[in-house]
């Protein structure tokens, strides 16, 4: 089983960071700002946030680090500022609402440089706990060696919670993805595993069930899933999907639903029916609205010509002309009724493409993905987040969080003023997770990487974080535990043409 801790690089932290550790007296003033990685210049943190490791982004020999607030400071001296976890809560507890000052000396031939101070801004907004991501390999056709992992926000902790490789059996592969919670619950968690040993695994209050979702009477098993706030109700998209690769084009590969519908699946009922499954419509990424009485959901409409002999070699051929526009259904929860649906946002209209709506926990704010077309954005370098304000209408870039490379998968967290999202923009292969702080009139602030305990982990590391998800707490579930039921047959789903309570 994957698993790592990075205990042992909090422990020599604290020997670079004791209160007793003196700044150099002996120094060049610079009046530029320290170019340093990860980049915390002028971010806004969490006040729960796990300590801002970082280190120079030059060939500094040495540097040493002045955080402050009031009476509280820490100085780190040496290659990397550590700052000790216990030192570093008291200073962001008496800095929330505020700012820390941070001070940067670097040695370099021997002589020492002060760079202008930046600040640290700590919100009294605290952040979800933990967060969950798949580690995958950027190879784009190899995924063996794959986790649905966890990192606890407020220290370093990460553990795994399933591995790829406990059903892998020889040449008989296994693939797992879209993790997913209900309301933030880690009790309450479901992922999808492909191939073999296949099935949707579903986690409920203590008890894990594999559901077989195949059924004559709809697409496919369900795929992007969308918990209820309140029932045990999850709408997913069914896709029949492709993926091409590109010789040229910087886009490396191409991902694409040949054909898409939307299903609702009763967790305690076992019972799913179609809801939208317009065979000249493309429907995906569906996500409830916080009042759980209407589901967002992005579409395409796309026809096939009569003369059409191959579907497949058609639509990819005109993949760079599919755009997704946003829609919602209103549902009533007393009759398990959905209604017909409503255009939301027309990105056709702008020659653009609309997916991953996602809405803030009170229900004014949608932020969505945007691209030049199609619908897997995380391998677009143009798509950007978009930000609709639901009250007024309006819609613009979020040219706050934005950068020149990729931006895609983005979640709000469960008190609505902090957002996660996968960013490609430091080398445009690998995803980190980026997270930046909403205020109550939708502006964002600059983007803060994941912290580490380690500043140059991110660097060596060669995987991808993909769809970064908020929880409450850890999974306390072990992998095996997944594994075991998984090895089993999936209980098979019931098709009906009506849900009900």
């Amino acid at each position: 089983m994957f698993m790592k801790k990075q205990f042992p690089i909090i422990a020599i932290a604290l020997l670079f960071c004791a209160c007793s550790q003196q700044l150099p007296s002996d120094f060049t003033q610079s009046d530029t700002l320290p170019h340093i990685y990860p980049d915390y210049v002028e971010v806004t943190v969490p006040v729960n946030i796990a300590p801002l490791t970082f280190q120079m982004d030059d060939q500094s020999e040495e540097m040493a680090v002045r955080y402050a607030f009031g009476d509280e400071e820490i100085i780190c001296r040496g290659t990397q500022s550590l700052p000790d976890i216990d030192s570093w809560k008291r200073l962001t507890a008496a800095a929330q609402g505020k700012s820390i000052q941070v001070e940067t000396y670097a040695c370099k031939d021997g002589q020492w440089t002060r760079f202008k101070p930046f600040n640290i801004h700590v919100s009294p907004d605290s952040i979800d706990a933990y967060i969950s991501y798949r580690l995958i390999h950027p190879s784009y056709v190899s995924y063996e060696e794959l986790t649905i992992s966890q990192r606890s926000l407020e220290n370093y902790d990460e553990s795994v919670i399933y591995d790829n490789m406990l059903c892998t059996e020889g040449s008989n592969g296994q693939c797992i993805n879209c993790h997913n919670y209900h309301q933030y619950n880690p009790a309450r968690m479901q992922f999808h595993a492909r191939q073999n040993h296949g099935g949707t695994v579903i986690a409920y209050d203590g008890k894990i069930r594999k559901i077989d979702m195949r059924n004559d009477s709809i697409l496919s098993a369900g795929v992007y899933p969308t918990w209820h706030p309140e029932l045990p109700l999850i709408v997913y998209s069914t896709n029949t999907t492709r993926q091409s690769f590109h010789v040229s084009d910087p886009n490396k590969i191409e991902v694409y639903d040949t054909a898409s519908d939307l299903i609702a699946y009763d967790v305690e009922k076992n019972e799913v029916m179609n809801i939208e499954n317009d065979p000249n419509e493309l429907e995906v990424f569906p996500f409830w609205a916080p009042d759980g009485k209407s589901v967002y959901y992005c579409s395409a409409h796309f026809e096939y010509p009569d003369t059409t002999t191959n579907k497949e070699l058609y639509l990819l051929r005109h993949s760079n002309k599919i755009y997704y526009n946003i829609y919602r259904k209103s549902f009533d929860p007393a009759t398990m009724a959905f209604g017909p649906r409503e255009l939301v946002f027309a990105a056709d209209t702008l020659g653009m493409s609309a997916t991953l709506p996602r809405i803030s926990k009170d229900g004014r704010y949608l932020m969505f993905t945007m691209g030049k077309y199609g619908v897997f954005h995380i391998w677009h370098r143009d798509a950007d987040l978009w930000m609709i304000d639901l009250k007024t209408g309006e819609a613009r870039p979020m040219k706050e969080l934005n950068s020149p490379d990729t931006e895609s998968y983005h979640v709000w967290s469960s008190n609505g003023r902090w957002v996660v999202f996968s960013s490609r923009r430091h080398d445009g292969t690998y995803t980190r997770p980026f997270f930046a702080h909403i205020d109550e009139k939708g502006n964002g602030t600059k983007p803060f990487e994941l912290p580490c305990a380690d500043p140059d982990y991110h660097l060596q590391f060669m995987k991808c974080y993909n769809v970064p998800e908020f929880m409450r707490g850890p999974v306390t579930i072990k992998p095996h535990a997944f594994a075991d039921v998984l090895k089993r047959d999936g209980e098979p789903v019931k098709y009906v043409e009506k849900l009900s309570r």
